[in-house]
């Protein structure tokens, strides 16, 4: 997704507000309309709506009027996304003169077309965030070593593409099949075999690895640097630094974390920049291989989350802290990303400072690491020193056949979405949408989902928890044995301590709420609810209406007695839990069947 716009500038005369907008039977409407601002395009439309309008409704009257489909809008005011298609735009707050900021969610694909000077044509589906670098070596690699990658001259409406730009930037509508003309020299270069050596250091200090030791062993193998050994020993002050974030330094760092953190700062040392993606609300950048050939892993500052201080996308600054979704922090997303893939636990229940093993739900190796590079967004000037060094989420990038939100949901295997129902009910999601789920296959041919995308997890509110796949037909069937045991092993108390060894001490309200959300899960599945059930009990049915975990909360609340401990309180919500869920086991299983 990537923001149009957010700042205020002159209304243009064709805006959604002239005679055109309003068919005759809705023009006796417009007194009772209240008068909104859209950003969009770099403009500011204004826009007549009804306080009654659901969201859903404003989107298809933005969808008429402004050609942008419904399924790639995102409404957000006053730092909160509008999510909830059914509900009014008035439950959100919206009044009139108020501003929305759009957000479009396009597609990252760009189909382009090579035509050469002999008339040959390539095609391509490229992410619309690589280089024209990258282009340049599909094109070589298809062509069987008939295009050079040094002597490729890529013209696009008469412009050369220039490597560093990102196609975005040549491709600006989005369903467009742009042609591009590559021209190939005729020369032929001859070079005699040498023995060359690259020194390569993963390290934020070089001088720990002793460089100069290193460069020498090389000479003295008879090899000759590829660049002279002063420019060489200044490769390792440049201004690349990319290191774990040692909380505590009894934690030692599985293999894979360390790998994912080696092999990306190799990318980044052969001069690969990251690569921002033109999706999500916030600044997320792919980090590519030292080839520049492939994506590896995804870097999330936290100055770069929506609503945050320095968010690349425009979106205002919280006034009060609070993320997008209720109960979250404006700039916490990165914490709840590692957090989310700590307690992701294998299916064998085990628990370690960091597991080794692919976790329950799949969610991939994320660390909390500090990166500094030219290439994020810095917007008061990037000077290379401390104060522009960014900390964030490293997350390994897996390759994938697209989201569940490019295809329906049929064919995903029951097992798959169940693991996810288990993580997003224990962890309160409030963010799981059909577009942070990816599809792959294991060897077998097999569907496997991945989740990914959990900086709105664990909140200190249960408001804002929506799970897209309740909608789904596996969310109506019943745990499998081995989901149950894995449900049964589940530990909050335990789960709480793991995460404050590794420098993260819950707040109370956070806390309460990751042991509420366990005990209903490990209570509604011992019941033999479905996940559809369980999940249902902890989301809204409409924005107004307060969810029946809410109520429980609530309930207990109010019963809660001055001086009472935290244990009486959940012994408390407990009983009043068995009581709400033992009435709504035999509906729920009318409900299911």
């Amino acid at each position: 997704m990537s923001l149009v716009s957010v700042a205020l500038s002159p209304a243009r005369k064709d805006s959604l507000t002239m005679p055109s907008f309003l068919s005759s039977q809705d023009a006796h409407l417009a007194n009772e309309s209240i008068l909104i601002y859209l950003t969009v395009g770099g403009l500011v439309d204004p826009i007549r709506v009804l306080e009654t309008d659901s969201v859903a409704s404003v989107k298809l009257k933005i969808q008429n009027h402004k050609g942008f489909f419904v399924k790639n809008q995102k409404l957000v005011f006053d730092g909160r996304a509008l999510d909830r298609n059914d509900s009014c735009v008035r439950d959100y707050g919206v009044a009139d003169g108020n501003v929305l900021h759009l957000v479009l969610c396009l597609s990252n694909v760009q189909a382009i077309i090579v035509r050469t000077v002999c008339g040959e044509e390539f095609e391509f589906h490229i992410e619309r965030s690589r280089n024209v670098k990258y282009l340049k070596r599909q094109i070589a690699e298809k062509g069987n070593g008939l295009f050079d990658l040094n002597e490729q001259q890529l013209v696009c409406d008469g412009e050369e593409l220039q490597d560093q730009h990102q196609i975005q930037e040549y491709c600006k509508n989005n369903d467009a099949v742009i042609h591009l003309l590559a021209k190939k020299s005729a020369k032929v270069r001859a070079k005699p075999f040498e023995k060359h050596f690259e020194v390569l250091i993963v390290a934020s200090d070089p001088h720990e690895q002793g460089t100069d030791e290193i460069i020498r062993d090389g000479c003295k193998r008879g090899m000759q640097p590829l660049r002279p050994l002063d420019e060489l020993k200044k490769q390792f002050c440049r201004d690349i630094i990319l290191k774990h974030l040692t909380i505590n330094p009894k934690i030692e760092l599985p293999l894979v974390i360390r790998q994912l953190i080696n092999s990306t700062f190799r990318g980044l040392d052969k001069g690969n920049h990251p690569v921002r993606s033109s999706e999500g609300c916030g600044g997320a950048y792919f980090m590519l291989d030292r080839d520049g050939q492939e994506y590896i892993s995804v870097f999330k500052p936290n100055d770069e989350e929506p609503m945050a201080l320095n968010n690349p996308k425009g979106l205002p600054a919280s006034k009060d802290g609070e993320g997008l979704k209720k109960g979250t922090q404006a700039g916490g997303g990165a914490l709840r990303e590692v957090a989310a893939y700590i307690l992701d636990h294998p299916r064998t229940g085990a628990r370690s400072l960091y597991h080794s093993e692919v976790g329950f739900a799949g969610i991939p190796p994320t660390a909390m690491v500090e990166c500094l590079h030219e290439g994020f967004y810095h917007p008061d000037g990037y000077e290379g020193s401390p104060k522009n060094v960014k900390i964030g989420s490293l997350q390994m990038y897996m390759k994938n056949s697209g989201s569940c939100e490019d295809m329906g949901p049929s064919a995903f295997p029951i097992e798959e979405v169940h693991k996810i129902s288990v993580l997003d009910i224990r962890l309160a999601n409030t963010d799981r949408h059909a577009g942070n789920i990816l599809v792959s296959h294991d060897h077998e041919g097999q569907i496997v989902l991945i989740p990914i995308d959990h900086g709105y997890c664990l909140p200190t509110k249960f408001e804002d928890c929506t799970f897209d796949w309740l909608y789904w037909p596996q969310a109506h069937q019943q745990y499998s044995p081995e989901t149950m045991k894995y449900i049964e092993s589940l530990d909050a108390e335990e789960d709480i301590k793991l995460l404050k060894l590794h420098g993260w001490d819950m707040p109370p309200e956070c806390a309460r709420l990751f042991r509420v959300s366990t005990m209903l899960l490990k209570k509604g599945a011992a019941r033999g609810l479905t996940p559809f059930t369980i999940g249902s009990i902890m989301c809204r049915e409409t924005l107004k209406k307060e969810s029946v975990i809410e109520q429980i909360m609530q309930e207990a609340e109010k019963a809660f007695l001055p001086g009472w401990s935290e244990t009486a309180f959940l012994e408390t919500v407990s009983s009043i839990m068995d009581c709400r869920l033992d009435e709504l086991s035999s509906e729920a299983v009318i409900v299911d069947m």
